[in-house]
């Protein structure tokens, strides 16, 4: 029997195929029950891997993780994890090792991602942005990442083998254009901006991926960055608007738009590839 394209069904793999196969491999994703989180699992669970979904809501993660299982018809796990608590982060690895009896990678993805909406806009700005915020947005997108990379490193440099993903943004790259975020009929001082800790955790993702590249390398494991531009969610028209016209595709990205890029980073595909900084932001970053 043969396919349209000529070839008989039972035709082995390509090459490339193999390359992007994670069959059977153990991924720890921080984060994992937002949305971006969700869609990273759902990449490792079409490319034969195993997810795990590790996320301070337990009971969400727990959830995400069932339903994720039960549309694909394969194991997809949910755990609690604060990644600002070593101890925590340690838990989560030793569980996934009794679970699962392997990590093959880490996906760190776990951030605040401080919102420009609601009450009190102009506490977003530099002058009255809260040391609390900056502590707890620090703690959570970088910090976390450090601690989880500290825990799960360690493991796989001991087996010689793995990767970590760090989730970073184009605006870890550039600065955001504050004038997407402005308000009719408010004064100056009381704009909207977005607020200084994303741009500064995304950053120190990237710095932090050539850091733990360059430190792994001889140990067989690999580091790289994704750098995502903005996922469409039902922002407002005005908003999404503004923000599309400096994109030169012209539209904000859908969801699912980073498996491929994430599946590409986790897998042999990427083989010689350590320290990088994937950007997919619609060429944002290009003006």
């Amino acid at each position: 029997m043969s396919t349209s394209s000529g070839l008989s069904s039972a035709e082995p793999p390509s090459h490339l195929a193999r390359m992007l196969d994670l069959n059977g491999r153990v991924f720890v994703i921080t984060g994992g029950a937002g949305l971006l989180g969700v869609e990273h699992a759902r990449a490792i669970v079409e490319a034969g891997g195993v997810p795990v979904i590790a996320d301070l809501d337990a009971g969400l993660a727990e959830r995400k993780a069932q339903e994720l299982s039960d549309s694909a018809e394969r194991p997809v796990f949910g755990a609690g994890l604060d990644v600002t608590s070593k101890p925590s982060c340690e838990r989560v690895l030793s569980w996934t090792l009794e679970r699962c009896g392997r990590v093959d990678g880490l996906i760190n993805n776990a951030a605040r991602n401080p919102k420009v909406e609601g009450a009190g806009l102009a506490a977003t700005r530099l002058e009255n942005f809260p040391l609390e915020s900056w502590e707890q947005d620090i703690a959570v997108g970088l910090t976390g990442a450090f601690l989880m990379s500290q825990v799960v490193g360690a493991h796989l440099s001991r087996q010689g083998s793995g990767v970590i993903v760090n989730i970073a943004s184009d605006l870890g790259l550039i600065a955001p254009d504050q004038r997407i975020y402005r308000k009719p009929g408010l004064a100056a001082e009381s704009q909207p901006v977005k607020p200084v800790t994303y741009s500064v955790v995304k950053g120190g993702l990237v710095m932090l991926t050539k850091y733990l590249a360059t430190y792994f390398a001889e140990r067989g494991v690999r580091v790289n960055a994704l750098c995502p531009g903005g996922v469409y969610a039902g922002q407002p028209d005005d908003f999404v608007e503004r923000l599309t016209n400096l994109i030169p595709m012209g539209r904000m990205a859908r969801a699912d738009e980073y498996r491929a890029a994430l599946v590409f980073l986790c897998s042999d595909a990427s083989s010689y590839m350590t320290g990088a900084s994937l950007v997919v932001d619609g060429g944002r970053t290009c003006w």
